[in-house]
């Protein structure tokens, strides 16, 4: 047998150090985040001293997050844990916010006031001083936000904005899962706007959640509102971010039920997207689509009593909490004489207090379209049914309960 030579050794080692990074670079981000064990554990944190609450269930700090450019970094977040009898153990929920937004502490403490613990994490390298859309950016901050999540698909995977994102929120709830009092094992998670696109990230990188609810935010983001921005990309680079940042390549590996929030008229996130997206999760999905749902935080996003409802049935069962949400179980046209009827068929555990039928005869940009609501019929089977009016090129059917809870069928288009 020949003697191996230097040269054939240096050619071998080049040979496996191309291979592997050729490996790495196979690597889809989402693999790559659930296989870093790091995100699972609860993270050193730092105090904010600058920052106090009122409420003694609440504080304020850093955590230790991912580095950015080779550099340390933080994650600042308002954290909050009723205060629970000895033995007692509540269940929690992480809060994602939107563009513009920040870690907010009403947010938090509105799920305190719940029975839950909570943990609101800024993803953007910022704290809460300062006004809306304008937070100061602190000194140990990551990349720039979602605004800038389009420029840098060339830098490294590591250094873009998503990463970032997703495992400052799976830091965070390593770290709410940590405290005392706190049940990990009754956890969900609920995103506004952009913080509803990172749900879909995060629900399908990780699988620890019980629940996810999106508000507004769902994936095929080149068919929304920043569709024109995409379309300026060249088209290797457009490809590229759909393919690593797109929640339509995440959210097939979520399993958790998943609620889906949104409005008739949403600006940024469009009635195709937000289908194909709540399609995709292997879990059972609700929808609660409401007629010109205003689209920001506060009372908008953060409010929706069926957020609340969807959270206790499943996180609280077995506590006495309410019959959670109705459920659509099919939905449908029949025709007799050339008029339509829509129908839709549903179960509930709470009583009903009516239906409406929402459609529209227009084309044309979903944002601009005018949708009426009309009453539904509603039978003693658990059927819905309302005549679609002429013209009708959308619709889909609301079942609202004794407590004003909306739950919603697929919307479906007409030819």
């Amino acid at each position: 047998m020949p003697i191996p030579t230097f040269r054939n050794i240096l050619s071998f080692l080049i040979c496996i150090g191309v291979s592997s990074a050729a490996r790495a670079a196979e690597q889809s981000p989402i693999d790559i985040i659930r296989a870093d064990q790091s995100l699972l554990v609860a993270p050193k944190t730092f105090p904010a001293d600058e920052f106090k609450s009122k409420d003694p269930a609440i504080r304020a700090l850093f955590i230790e997050a991912k580095p950015f450019q080779g550099k340390p970094t933080r994650a600042f977040a308002w954290i909050g844990v009723p205060k629970v009898e000895p033995g007692q153990k509540v269940p929690g929920m992480v809060l994602v916010h939107g563009g513009g937004g920040t870690a907010f502490e009403s947010w938090v403490k509105l799920w305190v006031s719940r029975g839950y613990a909570a943990i609101a994490v800024d993803t953007c390298g910022q704290v809460p001083s300062g006004t809306y859309g304008k937070w100061k950016r602190h000194e140990n901050a990551g990349p720039l936000g979602w605004d800038e999540t389009f420029k840098q698909i060339n830098d490294p995977m590591t250094d873009q904005w998503p990463y970032h994102a997703v495992c400052d929120a799976m830091l965070a709830h390593s770290l709410l899962r940590a405290q005392e009092g706190v049940d990990p094992e009754r956890i969900g998670e609920t995103g506004i706007s952009w913080g509803g696109y990172l749900t879909g990230l995060i629900a399908g990188a990780d699988p620890r959640y019980k629940l996810a609810v999106p508000v507004y935010g769902c994936g095929y983001i080149d068919e929304c509102v920043w569709s024109p921005t995409l379309e300026k990309m060249p088209a290797a680079d457009r490809q590229k971010w759909i393919d690593w940042w797109d929640p339509r390549g995440w959210l097939k590996s979520a399993k958790m039920p998943m609620l889906w929030v949104t409005g008739t008229n949403d600006f940024a996130y469009v009635f195709p997207a937000l289908q194909k997206s709540y399609r995709l999760p292997q879990g059972e999905r609700t929808l609660c689509i409401r007629l010109r749902m205003q689209h920001g935080h506060g009372a908008a996003g953060e409010g929706p009593l069926e957020i609340a409802a969807f959270a206790d049935s499943i996180l609280k069962q077995g506590d006495g909490q309410g019959p959670g949400l109705p459920k659509i179980t099919g939905s449908g046209r029949s025709e007799n004489n050339g008029a339509q009827t829509a129908w839709a068929t549903f179960t509930a555990k709470s009583a009903i207090k009516g239906a409406e039928l929402l459609s529209t005869k227009e084309t044309g940009p979903w944002q601009k379209r005018v949708w009426n609501a009309t009453p539904a019929k509603v039978g003693d089977d658990y059927r819905i049914t309302a005549m679609l009016p002429e013209g009708t090129k959308v619709y889909y059917l609301n079942v609202i309960d004794e407590h004003g809870n909306v739950v919603s069928s697929e919307h479906e288009e007409l030819p």
